[in-house]
């Protein structure tokens, strides 16, 4: 309730004091801790991963090691963040860029990720000194809970507040009043551009600091020189992979004309040999989708895409078992710019595009809204820096013969336009956690 978020602002607000005044390679040595007593309960967590989002176990297990991997990361950076002594103009005086901690991190997480993106920013905010609150997604409240769990006895065992990394569970109530809230000094949300929007405008209302990380409608564009033994298993895993409910999913395939038929051909029968299953299931390489809503947002899809003249050459229905499982999709047929196109479906479909020059396609890689993940096949040096180039993809993440899902964490993840222009992670996104002082 609204009462409970009152009593956890201050509280966390309270072990802010603490934890500010701890050195920073100490903070680091906790972080530490925590990568360490998650790795003891990996299975476990990734099995819940499993059980209340519905990926499978194997990405279940995967997203905690993310978290571990920037608890890693988060300790050599806690002995390296610094800023420059520069030459003062003052006879006499020095000149320091100091980097101070914002104070109060408010985390919003989406239910795709419910453990990962907690990772990236709460290893992160902590070793530049902040208190973080967590809003998890309603729908994954259980393995937020036992994240903070796990977290909070590394915190108390060290002696220091609980608080420093709180948790409230709950609706779009308790989001709004952390954007409306003026002791929130950065907010980081992540989930879908429509909600970004109003927590951005909320966000920026009270000239707050915001981290937005929203939808991507990412491409993979294939030229006729690809090697096809990389894209179809590459194709497949971006699309399909997380039943396709990952903000870097592959939505639109764009294939050279000369490769077209081919490649849908060998696509589609990838498609048939995926194993869709139980997620515990080792063998199970597709779960089922989310929610019911889902579901639903899948089969209006599939319906306007055929209404806009796509043909389904593989799947498009919802298969008949216990749970919100779906086929994963293929759709031929559909220009570049047909409205279905342009609009990122949470849900496994996969849109196949024709083209013939690599300026046209380009072109249309970036002519949507979103600015995510973006990934092209070739062989050709040339194509590879123009793509890579100010004139090439206008995304936040640019992969060459690997696809559009899947991020490493010494790089800044995060996206462009719609996408929000947040970055998480490595490189110097940490700088988004701090306040410079000159």
């Amino acid at each position: 309730s609204l009462e409970d978020y009152e009593e956890t602002v201050k509280k966390a607000r309270e072990a802010w004091k603490v934890w500010a005044d701890i050195p920073a390679p100490k903070r680091g040595e906790i972080v530490r801790q925590i990568g360490d007593a998650l790795r003891q309960k990996i299975k476990v967590l990734g099995s819940l991963v499993s059980l209340e989002m519905g990926k499978i176990f194997v990405e279940g297990v995967g997203e905690v090691q993310e978290y571990v991997d920037v608890c890693d990361y988060a300790v050599g950076l806690s002995r390296m963040i610094g800023g420059p002594i520069l030459p003062s103009e003052r006879p006499g005086h020095a000149l320091i860029e100091q980097w101070n901690p914002v104070g109060l991190v408010g985390i919003i997480t989406a239910f795709n990720f419910p453990v990962a993106v907690y990772g990236w920013n709460s290893a992160i905010a902590m070793i530049c000194g902040n208190a973080c609150l967590w809003k998890g997604a309603p729908t994954t409240s259980l393995i937020s809970v036992a994240v903070t769990k796990i977290i909070a006895k590394v915190l108390e065992d060290n002696k220091v507040p609980g608080a420093i990394c709180s948790l409230v569970c709950g609706g779009a109530d308790i989001g709004a009043a952390m954007a409306k809230d003026e002791r929130m000094d950065l907010l980081s949300f992540t989930g879908s551009t429509k909600v970004g929007k109003q927590v951005a405008l909320m966000v920026q209302e009270r000239f707050g600091r915001s981290l937005l990380e929203l939808g991507g409608n990412n491409a993979i564009i294939v030229f006729e020189d690809a090697d096809l033994n990389l894209v179809i298993p590459s194709a497949l895993f971006a699309a399909v992979g997380t039943a396709g409910q990952r903000c870097t999913t592959a939505r639109r395939l764009f294939l050279h004309e000369s490769i077209h038929d081919e490649v849908v051909a060998k696509l589609a029968k990838a498609y048939a040999q995926v194993r869709i299953g139980d997620p515990w299931d080792s063998e199970t390489l597709y779960g089922p989708l989310h929610t019911k809503a889902a579901v639903k947002m899948f089969l209006d899809a599939v319906e306007q895409a055929k209404q806009q003249g796509g043909s389904v050459v593989y799947g498009g229905k919802v298969i008949n078992r216990p749970g919100n499982y779906v086929e994963p999709t293929i759709v031929t047929g559909l220009p570049h710019n047909a409205p279905i196109v342009h609009t990122e479906t949470f849900a496994p479909i996969l849109y196949v595009l024709k083209f013939k020059e690599e300026d046209e396609v380009f072109a249309w890689n970036n002519e949507v809204k979103q600015g995510l993940s973006s990934s092209i096949f070739t062989k050709d040096l040339g194509r590879i820096f123009r793509w890579l180039g100010p004139k090439g993809s206008d995304c936040g993440i640019v992969n060459v013969n690997i696809p559009t899902s899947g991020a490493e964490i010494g790089g800044a993840f995060g996206g462009e336009k719609h996408t929000g222009g947040g970055r998480e992670s490595g490189s110097d996104s940490w700088k988004l956690y701090m306040r410079r002082s000159t």
